[in-house]
């Protein structure tokens, strides 16, 4: 069973926030929030914070800018992920994607099943890494946002949980970019 290894240092990641909204402004950003919050609650930091609209080239462009910046090392998206014709998150995404975690959207599942039934069939939350940065879509309810965080992100984000992490691996993420 998972567990936090009290012996071992806490190591903080650097996280940019993308809100994706046509209609959402900082102040009524509140899954946004949410996640800047439980962020910084855990001891990471904020490493950038922004509201772009639902516009999958738009989407990709800022996951690639914040993929070329060495002092990102998370990023998480919330809106966009749902089934409508506006909800491109998830191609924006799959865009940019190296390599995905397909066991993200598995676990979301699982976790937000526990609050919300059968409706978390209606999320595509998704996760990958490219350029060696960490992406994950989350929908954009305040209570998705928790689910995520709380349920997995937190955990996966503390090197010092057990029996893996993704803190762990981040130095081999690039690997295949690096010259052998």
């Amino acid at each position: 069973m998972s567990r936090i290894d009290e012996t071992m240092d806490f190591i903080p990641v650097r996280i940019a926030v993308l809100t994706v909204s046509d209609t959402r402004s900082p102040d009524q950003d509140r899954s946004g929030q949410t996640l800047v919050d439980r962020i910084e609650r855990a001891g990471h930091s904020v490493a950038g914070r922004k509201i772009i609209r639902d516009e999958r080239a738009e989407i990709a462009d800022q996951l690639r800018i914040w993929i070329a910046d060495p002092e990102i090392d998370v990023v998480i998206s919330t809106g966009g992920t749902g089934l409508t014709g506006r909800d491109v998150t998830v191609e924006a995404h799959r865009d940019v994607y190296e390599k995905e975690i397909e066991a993200f959207g598995t676990v979301f599942t699982i976790v937000s099943m526990e609050k919300i039934g059968t409706s978390a069939v209606q999320s595509r939350a998704t996760g990958g890494v490219a350029g060696g940065t960490y992406l994950f879509a989350l929908p954009g309810s305040p209570g998705a946002c928790k689910d995520a965080w709380d349920g997995i992100l937190e955990k996966q984000f503390d090197y010092r949980h057990r029996p893996c992490n993704f803190v762990e691996i981040m130095p081999r993420l690039d690997e295949h970019l690096r010259r052998k």
